[in-house]
């Protein structure tokens, strides 16, 4: 934990995390598929890889991505969100 990459992956990640177990105890929600998951996490790791061998400028669009990606697949398709 030595970057702030580090930080910053780590936030995004323990929010996936979150979200994940809330989907997961949640009967009543749309269940996201795994990979889903796994995409966003990937993404995390190589944002937070690419920042500590200094390739800042592609860590930033690679982390951007990610919470692009996030924020489209588990908030904002219309099949995302149920009214319970």
């Amino acid at each position: 934990m030595d970057t702030a990459f580090d930080w910053i992956t780590i936030i995004i990640f323990a929010g996936l995390v979150t979200h994940f177990l809330q989907q997961s105890a949640d009967r009543r929600a749309r269940q996201n598929p795994l990979w889903q998951y796994a995409i966003a996490a990937a993404g995390c790791a190589v944002g937070d890889w690419l920042g500590n061998t200094g390739q800042r400028a592609a860590a930033v669009v690679v982390i951007a991505a990610t919470l692009g990606f996030i924020a489209y697949v588990h908030f904002s398709r219309p099949d995302a969100r149920e009214d319970h």
